[in-house]
């Protein structure tokens, strides 16, 4: 039997802020108004730079979790363009989802904001994330075969480019550790950088090679995509091609698309609905158990 709205509302509210809110009628308090107080339970320095500042993991943790045991879990990338935003974009997300039983973390990466970058710095930063964690699962409690990764917007083009893209590898960076991520997890990813994609004349010199859309093969790992069918960055049309051309090799590819919602709809309004989406996709992986 489904719950009614604010059963789940309430539910989800738990799995943030830890506690039941007081409900009048029908109506709760959205989750999404407490992701900026939540708090991740360590930050873990993955990378260092001589010209400027570290880059943290924000790490969330199941209740009792310790090193030494095999969870899944999931790396996020918050969005802006490649040039601004923040980790805690993804906090809720990750809280949610270290309840459910996964090691959640939130990534930060370089931006030309922050260290005066170009976008591919914010790929190699991505790839170097991916690597740190698998490389560190034992010390982190997670089963390396059972990391994934996920994003919006331009977090989401950084996550879907550790699965698809040659290159972009943090000069000087053993390989030895993959970077492909076992699934996405992607909220309006801007994972098509040609004419008709997204900052096409910012990547034109090597937009190809750079655009995960160019670059899928059967080897890229099963994927679920949200977007507003009112996206002005990647349309509908070009986001059933992605679909098309994963399910062409043989991948899975899930593609959710919401009416009347344009780009960055996710955290707010959707934040419900896409959780619960995502919630799913993970089970029907083996990642989670069923929902509660």
């Amino acid at each position: 039997m489904k719950l009614p709205q604010f059963t789940f509302m309430a539910f989800l509210y738990t799995l943030l802020v830890g506690h039941v809110p007081q409900l009048q009628g029908q109506e709760s308090r959205s989750p999404s108004i407490e992701v900026h107080t939540l708090k991740a339970d360590e930050e873990i320095i993955y990378k260092t730079f001589p010209e400027g500042e570290d880059l943290k993991l924000h790490v969330f943790y199941p209740e009792g979790h310790h090193s030494g045991v095999a969870r899944p879990s999931i790396v996020f990338f918050f969005g802006g363009g490649w040039s601004k935003g923040e980790p805690k974009q993804f906090f809720g997300q990750c809280r949610y989802l270290a309840r459910r039983g996964m090691v959640a973390i939130s990534a930060d990466y370089r931006t030309k904001q922050s260290h005066g970058t170009a976008p591919i710095a914010c790929v190699q930063d991505a790839k170097s994330a991916v690597r740190y964690i698998r490389a560190n699962a034992h010390k982190l409690g997670i089963d390396p075969l059972k990391l994934c990764a996920g994003g919006g917007s331009a977090g989401g083009h950084i996550a879907a480019a550790t699965a698809t893209l040659k290159g972009y590898d943090e000069p000087g960076e053993s390989k030895a550790v993959s970077c492909v991520p076992a699934a996405l997890v992607l909220f309006n990813p801007v994972y098509d950088n040609s004419q008709k994609g997204y900052a096409h004349k910012r990547v034109r010199p090597y937009w190809r090679e750079f655009s995960p859309r160019h670059n899928l093969s059967p080897t890229t790992p099963p994927t679920t995509v949200f977007f507003g069918d009112q996206d002005r960055y990647i349309s509908v049309k070009l986001a059933k091609e992605y679909q098309a051309t994963m399910q062409s090799h043989g991948v899975r590819s899930d593609l959710h698309l919401f009416p009347g919602e344009k780009h960055g709809f996710f955290n707010e309004r959707k934040f419900e609905e896409t959780i619960k989406l995502a919630d799913a996709f993970l089970v029907s992986l083996g990642f989670l158990e069923n929902a509660p």
